[in-house]
């Protein structure tokens, strides 16, 4: 049996324009796992290999891997269908024409357990006679596999060593006969060759289109060497693919060159230092042609922060060189250091990146001059609002352009919700953009900075927000696994899945809030869609991950030996024991209230697992009392260990913050006497906080909840139309067009947030917008009968949002809520899909009453 090679392109891009060279061809889900026994992993012999501390060296290895062969038609083919996979992030390509539509394959694994195959049917890209020759290649850079985001470091080189490629292609001739073809040594070619000089994931792309691809260069490809370093199992991707969203492809707003600068000012004291203010040489309109020179610095806005890659169609002499660097904000004022910003006001920022001297670029060297070119990274994304282009000589350029690169395809978007109020409006599209550019193969942090991972706490205190707005089913599927695959042998999930530089490793696990995503995730996802299988896949592990916890209690000191006796806690918040300020330590050690509080807010999370544990045993026939009794074990535990029959903490601190109450009252750890006691204190506190919360990531994933199920939902929508520091218009009223990491990631008064770990595009905060779904527009999912087939519909109107406007197209079909004041009368028109029902209940009233499919007119 003939074996054959394939080669991935994934960063070419010449003289054509990208239409012309992409070509539709259709994904198919796999030729069987039987099928790769004919093929082998390969990779260039002598592809570039990084040396010295992946600390140190922080950059990819230079240089892109082409893998090419030809084959010659036994017979008249009728099918070819060519199922691949890489180490590292590739392009496929038949006789030169590009094959498929998904951005960055195989996309975000545990690098040496799990990689995605990806098949498609390339039969209208074949020659098909017999004896006609067809071309395979495929483009591979390291990307999640041997650079630096999936690489400790301590570690002597990145992780995965060379990039590697692997096929298997599937002829059908005319007489019903099979030829299986894979990867092989012997008839294969590679070599490292190409336009694309250096690519990575935090690095950028640099690309010389002097340079033929490799499929046209023969002379640069030899044999190549086996590559034995990945030995875990690949499997069909089946969810969170990457694409490129170009039906949200983005425009400038506004587009200046400047050159020189005025103002600046310099003092022995660098909180002096003024960069000074750029003086704007010209303007362009958009649509209009921009002329470039070099010295000159041209500054493109798109209106849009995002997880994007920029899209030149320009011209230049052969050898000039265009750098283009993204970010986030501009500096601004006369570009002050105190304020921390780092250039010129009107200049872009991207000292917060923290590898701005040498990550986050493009380069791009112009080839002979064939007019214009169409050009776009393939091998990288950024995360950014705008760009710098600087050059090395004249550069004309028609048009430059934003393209998304996101997991969340136009298909999966389910949800859209309009208010009256348009600041809450723009609350809710930044939270969107941030689940646009963050749900990017794993429900990342940032899209921006050296980080990019998938951090559990932020994916599960948003996780049932991006439900609404997106089908996830499938994206969490496979984020599930990347879970599973880093679980600990304790039974502990890990801070960050995908395994990756930092925090997942094992004295990274049970850190209370996030390797709970492991169970929170799952129960989310059940709930929502009512997806069984989720639960099932995941049984085993979070069965191990509940024994673990209810057998040390989430006792922190308990744990040290896998937590390295740290807890990020409730990340971010503005209260007395935040752990990144160092209010929870003296020197290097936890404050004792500290230890305190983690093991209060451990127990929390013992008791909200257990009690998630027991809905989804329940469901799936499984003993659910086990876990009923759990919680309740949990519940007396914490009524018991952390508070007094008054319902105030025993150490004194926690009655002076908002989140400890607001996870009492949630867990319904009080009652009587004592749960109004708390719910008084937790009323003062907010005033004694001018109406303003303190909460941080793990509290204000519960916040507006709580507050509303506690009798409080005027503390909410008061909190909800906050302008002041913090809340969430805040970041809106200095200019946010995505959630922020922090609520003061830039202050007009005092510039910006501490650049060490300051993202302007961190969706964690967007999870009030569940609240949103499920109280101001009165659409919740019921978990006594999961995936909307019963629906919760207790909407809680607010005068100040106006109306409200919600359709969902929920896994039982679309929900519609629609409400508005006319004088005081509040009129309310919902839908319940056919099949479905609902439990109702009107504003200010006791009473429920049940519902079945139709549309209902209710006035009040």
């Amino acid at each position: 049996m003939k074996k054959i090679v394939f080669l991935f392109v994934i960063c070419l891009f010449v003289a054509c324009s990208a239409e012309d060279s992409e070509n539709s061809v259709s994904r198919i889900y796999s030729l069987g796992d039987s099928v790769w026994s004919v093929s082998e992993w390969i990779s260039v012999a002598d592809a570039p290999i990084v040396q010295g501390k992946a600390a140190e060296v922080l950059r990819a290895a230079d240089g892109a891997n082409w893998f090419v062969t030809t084959t010659i038609n036994e017979k008249e083919v009728t099918s070819a269908k060519w199922m691949t996979t890489a180490l590292g992030v590739y392009e496929l390509y038949v006789n030169g024409k590009s094959v498929g539509e998904e951005f960055l394959k195989p996309g975000f694994t545990h690098y040496g357990k799990t990689k995605y195959s990806y098949s498609y049917d390339v039969t209208d890209l074949f020659s098909k006679n017999k004896g006609e020759k067809n071309q395979l290649a495929a483009q591979v850079t390291p990307g999640w596999w041997a650079d630096k985001i999936v690489t400790p470091g301590d570690s002597i080189g990145m992780v995965g060593k060379k990039c590697a490629f692997r096929s298997v292609l599937e002829l059908v001739y005319s007489d019903g006969s099979v030829q299986l073809l894979g990867t092989d040594r012997s008839k294969w070619r590679a070599g490292i060759a190409g336009p694309v000089k250096h690519a990575g994931i935090f690095d950028g792309e640099e690309y010389d289109a002097r340079e033929l691809p490799g499929y046209e260069t023969p002379d640069k490809l030899s044999a190549p060497e086996l590559n034995a370093e990945f030995e875990g199992e690949i499997i069909p991707s089946d969810g969170a693919e990457v694409y490129l969203r170009k039906d949200l492809t983005l425009q400038p707003v506004r587009i200046y060159v400047w050159e020189n600068v005025e103002g600046t000012k310099d003092s022995d004291n660098t909180n002096e230092v003024e960069y000074g203010k750029v003086i704007i040489k010209r303007e362009y309109s958009v649509g209009e042609t921009i002329t470039l020179q070099a010295g000159e610095k041209l500054v493109v806005d798109f209106g849009q922060n995002c997880a994007a890659v920029p899209s030149f169609l320009f011209k230049a002499k052969s050898g000039t060189t265009l750098t283009c660097l993204p970010a986030e904000i501009l500096n601004d004022g006369t570009g002050a250091e105190s304020r921390g910003m780092d250039g010129p006001g009107g200049s872009i920022h991207r000292r917060n990146l923290r590898i701005p001297d040498f990550g986050m670029r493009l380069i791009y060297t112009f080839g002979d001059d064939w007019g214009y070119v169409s050009y776009y990274p393939h091998c990288t994304f950024f995360g950014y609002r705008y760009i710098s282009v600087t050059t090395t000589d004249n550069v004309i350029i028609k048009s430059i352009e934003s393209i998304p690169v996101t997991s969340i395809t136009k298909e999966m978007e389910t949800g859209s919700i309009i208010t009256g109020d348009e600041s809450v409006n723009k609350l809710i599209a930044n939270t969107i953009w941030g689940q646009r550019s963050n749900y990017l193969s794993v429900p990342t942090d940032c899209p921006q900075r050296d980080e990019r991972l998938g951090w559990t706490a932020d994916t599960q205190v948003f996780a049932e927000t991006g439900t609404f707005f997106a089908n996830t089913d499938k994206f969490f599927h496979k984020w599930m696994r990347d879970m599973r695959d880093g679980q600990g042998e304790t039974g502990a999930f890990p801070s960050v899945a995908p395994a990756s530089q930092y925090c997942s490793g094992s004295k990274d696990m049970m850190r209370l809030g996030w390797g709970d995503a492991g169970v929170i995730v799952p129960w989310t996802i059940w709930k929502q869609y009512g997806d069984l299988a989720i639960v099932e896949e995941n049984w085993d592990a979070m069965e191990r991950y509940m024994q673990h916890v209810n057998m040390t209690k989430y006792d922190h000191e308990a744990l040290i030996a896998e937590n390295n006796n740290y807890q990020w806690a409730d990340w971010l918040s503005y209260e007395p024991l935040e752990s990144w300020s160092g209010l929870s330590h003296d020197g290097d050690k936890p404050r004792p209230e500290a230890v305190a509080y983690w093991n209060y807010l451990g127990a929390s999370y013992w008791l909200i697992d257990a009690e998630m544990m027991s809905d989804m045993a329940k469901a799936i026939g499984r003993n659910f009392v086990i876990y009923k009794e759990m919680a309740e074990t949990a519940r007396v535990y914490i009524r018991n260990q952390f508070l007094d029959e008054n319902g105030n903490f025993k150490v004194p601190l926690f009655n002076t913050m908002q989140t400890p109450t607001l996870f009492a009252l949630k867990n319904k750890i009080l009652n009587g006497q004592a749960k109004e006691n708390a719910i008084c204190r937790l009323r003062q506190n907010f005033k004694d906080h001018d109406g303003c919360l303190q909460t941080g990531f793990l509290g204000t994933s519960i916040l507006m909840s709580t507050l509303t199920e506690n009798n409080m939902v005027d503390i909410a929508y008061n909190l909800l139309f906050q302008r002041k520091n913090p809340s969430w218009l805040y970041s809106i009223d200095n200019g946010a067009t995505t959630l922020w990491e922090r609520w003061n990631s830039y202050m007009i008064e005092n510039g910006m947030g501490p650049n060490g770990m300051n993202s302007f595009n961190h969706y964690a905060y967007g999870a009030v917008c569940a609240w949103i779904w499920k109280t101001a527009a009165g659409i919740a999912a019921d978990p006594a009968n999961p995936g909307f087939r019963h629906i919760i519909m207790k909407p809680i109107p607010d005068k100040r949002l106006g109306y409200v406007k919600a359709e969902y197209h929920s896994a039982a079909g679309l929900i519609k809520s629609s409400w508005k004041y006319k004088g005081e009368k509040w009129i309310w028109e919902f839908t319940i899909p056919e099949g479905a029902t609902a439990s109702v209940m009107l504003p200010g009233d006791d009473e429920v009453k049940e519902y079945n499919s139709g549309t209902y007119l209710v006035t009040k």
